[in-house]
């Protein structure tokens, strides 16, 4: 009866695993903590173990995860392996034993593959399941420090980790203004940035990539030392993933190295991998069926500190979603004092069995994230919300995929409104400064705002607002002056303003490219025309039309366009039309590099990340600078520019 009963476990455990890993690897969502995968998976192993019994679909057989549907599948020349992981220093101290180990951070972010014939990177694959992965050349192109020529000449294969910095990472999200849009961890940000259909939207992301391991150089003698193909690497113009030699003897010393620097790196790791350097030794230990034995994988224990759960604030967003954060008594974790954390959504929430009062383990996700790792109580006494907090309208529980959340599904919600005008007042959108989530907050409340024209009417309540506290005679005109100047804007900026689901700014330029700037031909375009534009799939197509077949959708954008101007698309055929920049180094000239960017494009000119022979300028005010694109540029012949010399190019 035992037995059954712990063959039931495993088949359970099976299916939760397999979900968790589905939804994790699709960059989409989670449904569990990584510290409850691993606590999960490790009962999993535990218990074929002692069985004796593993089943055909179990994690533990698996390796990687299905290609999606919508990118090219390629075949990997040499099939890709798991690593065989540890949490105990001890154990790995046991792998390292008296050979030459190589120690490195253990990457959390996409493996890729790339391929390089004469010099020339010509294919990029993701990991896939570990025999087919994702063809992705395009978007790998576009990748921050990948080099797109190298002098050696064979074919090259190498193995290397996509990932996106934590500041990017932060960077992205704060110019995300509705909380439910924002991505939830760097990983799920590149798993989506690098599987894009249109490469201008990878590139936005600043995807780097870090070589771990050489598959193929033939003809190159590597003196039977990773080390030194990884040094070859770094000659071939590749940043490799760091790695610092270590024996039994500096094992103490590197990790304690290891253990205080992963606070400091601005990329995500979730901890470290030691490889024996000796290829031969490696090569005559052979593989399980998983696992290739000359390497093991380490990943640090969290460092859960116990806290009591005070409430959940239920915060509502611009798409109806109801978001969850767990309010605990302040703890300290990492250095830094912590008294909140996403729960993610409802499946999580009664995954964890939460009641107000209960006690429960916090911890830093890979050291950065905060997170709740398990509860302690399980009291299951929460309740559940049957009021939206904002407006009190019915909320109702929904499943998004495989993931039950919480949703408003009143359209005149005060939440919605004020994130429909936060996103159209954006930045990237009508750029009205002076509208913050508060400001808005206030004048919706007093019935001032309600469709977005409303906007473009303000004055009519000019006296009523300059009595209202954080207002005078000054804020107001100078907010009115900014509404004043929004009403002059670029097509794309409008299209992305209107917030319709699944359209960016990078898409909205691409729809307005295709369409001529047209916006009644976009109003227009049905689902087959959409969908066959590079870049727009089909739930992107569907959105549109869903959009712009709502009659009260149609209504909003007349109304918008008694006032909205759209400016002339200055694409100039001058010196700057057809040609190719890349931008490094600190900008002077201009804000920032976007600023350049946008520049360059509206006068008929691309944009590339890295430096090939078909870059026409690399634009560096550091033109003396010794820095990799420089070299490259040196190389190529690629004239190296500031920005001052740039401009006198128009």
């Amino acid at each position: 009866m035992k037995n059954m009963e712990n063959i039931s476990i495993q088949k359970k455990l099976t299916e939760i695993l397999n979900k968790a890993n589905q939804i994790y690897n699709a960059g989409d969502t989670e449904i569990m903590s990584n510290y409850e995968y691993d606590q999960l998976y490790d009962e999993l192993c535990e218990l074929e173990k002692n069985m004796g019994v593993t089943f055909s679909g179990s994690p533990t057989q698996q390796v990687g995860y299905k290609a999606v549907e919508y990118l090219p599948k390629e075949k990997h020349s040499v099939p890709m392996l798991s690593l065989s992981k540890t949490k105990d220093v001890e154990e790995l101290k046991r792998f390292v034993g008296k050979h030459k180990v190589l120690l490195s951070w253990k990457m959390d972010g996409l493996t890729v593959v790339l391929t390089y014939n004469n010099g020339e990177l010509v294919k990029a694959v993701t990991r896939g399941n570990g025999t087919i992965g994702e063809l992705i050349t395009n978007n790998a192109k576009t990748f921050e420090n990948i080099p797109l020529s190298i002098p050696y000449k064979g074919e090259l294969i190498l193995r290397g980790e996509a990932f996106i910095k934590y500041s990017d990472f932060e960077r992205i999200n704060a110019s995300i203004g509705n909380i439910d849009a924002r991505y939830k961890n760097p990983r799920n940000l590149c798993s989506g940035s690098i599987r894009q259909l249109n490469s201008e939207i990878t590139a936005s992301r600043h995807v780097n990539f870090y070589a771990f391991t050489l598959v193929k150089a033939d003809g190159v003698d590597f003196h039977d030392s990773h080390l030194e193909q990884m040094n070859w690497l770094v000659s071939q113009g590749f940043e490799t993933v760091e790695e610092r030699v270590t024996t039994q003897e500096e094992f103490g010393e590197q990790m304690e190295y290891f253990t205080n620097q992963v606070k400091k790196n601005d990329f995500p790791s979730d901890g470290l991998v030691a490889l024996y350097d000796s290829i031969s030794y490696g090569e005559k230990l052979g593989t399980t069926a998983k696992f290739p034995r000359n390497a093991f994988a380490f990943k640090w224990k969290d460092n859960a500190v116990e806290t009591t759960l005070r409430s959940i604030e239920w915060s509502p967003s611009r798409t109806g979603l109801i978001n969850p954060v767990a309010v605990f008594d302040p703890v300290e974790i990492e250095g830094t004092i912590v008294s909140r954390a996403s729960v993610h959504n409802l499946s999580v929430v009664k995954g964890l069995k939460l009641g107000i009062g209960d006690t429960i383990a916090v911890y830093k996700a890979n050291m950065i994230i905060p997170q709740i790792a398990e509860n302690l109580t399980q009291s299951d006494s929460l309740e559940i919300p049957n009021k939206c907090p904002m407006c009190g309208q019915p909320t109702k529980i929904v499943k998004d995929g495989v993931a039950k959340v919480l949703v408003c599904n009143n359209e005149d919600c005060r939440a919605k409104l004020i994130g429909k005008f936060e996103l159209f007042c954006n930045r990237d959108a009508m750029n009205i400064q002076g509208l913050s989530e508060s400001t808005l907050n206030k004048l919706i409340q007093k019935n001032f705002l309600y469709t977005l024209d409303d906007l473009f009417s303000l004055s009519t309540y000019e006296n009523r607002i300059m009595t209202m506290e954080g207002f005078g005679k000054k804020s107001w005109s100078k907010l009115w002056t900014n509404i004043q100047a929004a009403k002059h804007v670029e097509l794309p900026n409008f299209l992305y303003g209107l917030g319709i689901p699944h359209v960016g700014l990078s898409n909205a330029k691409v729809l307005c490219q295709h369409f001529d700037n047209d916006l009644n031909k976009i109003r227009h375009a049905t689902k087959s025309e959409l969908s066959q534009i590079e870049g727009v799939g089909d739930v992107m197509a569907t959105s549109i039309v869903n959009y712009f077949n709502n009659g009260g959708n149609q209504l909003e954008v007349d109304d918008l366009l008694k006032y909205v101007v759209f400016k002339e698309q200055q694409s100039s055929s001058q010196e700057l039309g057809g040609k190719t920049y890349v931008i490094t180094g600190k900008v002077i000239e201009f804000k920032n590099r976007n600023e350049i960017k946008d520049f360059i494009e509206a006068h008929g000119g691309k944009v590339a990340g890295s430096v090939s022979k078909n870059t026409d300028f690399l634009i560096n005010n550091d033109t003396e600078s010794t820095s990799g694109k420089n070299k490259k540029a040196q190389e190529l012949g690629v004239p190296v520019i500031s920005e001052k010399e740039f401009l006198q190019l128009k």
